[in-house]
């Protein structure tokens, strides 16, 4: 359930509808499959709706789940109804950490390769970049604490994006390397991880062989 809870910080939202007595968890992504997932894992029955704006926006997909006592659970942890400014980072045990900012990671992170020039411009190398987003520089802060700690990682950046009006949490390879072995741990062998962005570390290591150490060779091994 770490991984739910970390998902849902990241791609869901509470709905008080007071007139009709009414408590609501949403969830929506671009990819049905973890909306799926997250709906079996609830044991919700509750049907997906699509919803498509056209455009250059991507079709996502939305559950919507009454229930007041999820709500009120999810209200005592640090959800909120506009939990994206004001959420605070969740008292979750040391064992299941990895899940939960795995399940966040999927929902508001990113991890990309892109190409990188040394000081003296002769050559071109690949590099890997990690992205947590967030409405709430508190939560962004305490995460980034809890992945020194637990993690390893000692290098990052908190990053004010003006324009969408959320802040960034960016790492750069060194940390990237770390953050793959801290969240597909043993916990992401039930499959409790979005396919595409573990392939993209897949593709940083298939490149760049230096980096895989023992830790991500079982990792790789396994999953």
């Amino acid at each position: 359930m770490a991984y739910v809870l970390g998902f849902l910080y990241a791609d869901g939202h509470l709905e008080d509808s007071a007139y009709i007595r009414g408590k609501y968890i949403h969830v929506i992504n671009t990819d049905r499959d973890r909306i799926e997932i997250i709906r079996d894992l609830l044991g919700s029955e509750h049907a997906i709706l699509e919803r498509d704006k056209g455009g250059n926006y991507k079709r996502a997909y939305l559950l919507r789940i009454g229930s007041h006592t999820l709500y009120n659970r999810l209200f005592e942890i640090g959800m909120t109804p506009r939990k994206s400014l004001t959420m605070r980072f969740p008292a979750v045990p040391q064992k299941y950490l990895n899940s939960f900012v795995r399940g966040y990671f999927d929902g508001d992170g990113c991890v990309f390769l892109e190409k990188y020039y040394g000081t003296d411009h002769s050559h071109a190398t690949k590099r890997m970049r990690t992205i947590f987003t967030s409405g709430s520089r508190r939560f962004l802060w305490t995460l980034n604490d809890q992945l020194i700690k637990h993690a390893g990682i000692r290098k990052f950046y908190l990053h004010a994006h003006s324009k969408k009006g959320a802040y960034q949490l960016r790492y750069s390879t060194e940390s990237s390397v770390k953050l793959f072995t801290f969240m597909y741990g043993l916990s992401a062998s039930r499959g409790l991880y979005l396919r595409r962005k573990y392939d993209i570390f897949m593709q940083y290591f298939k490149e760049r062989p230096a980096w895989v150490d023992v830790h991500v060779c079982r990792i790789l091994k396994r999953l």
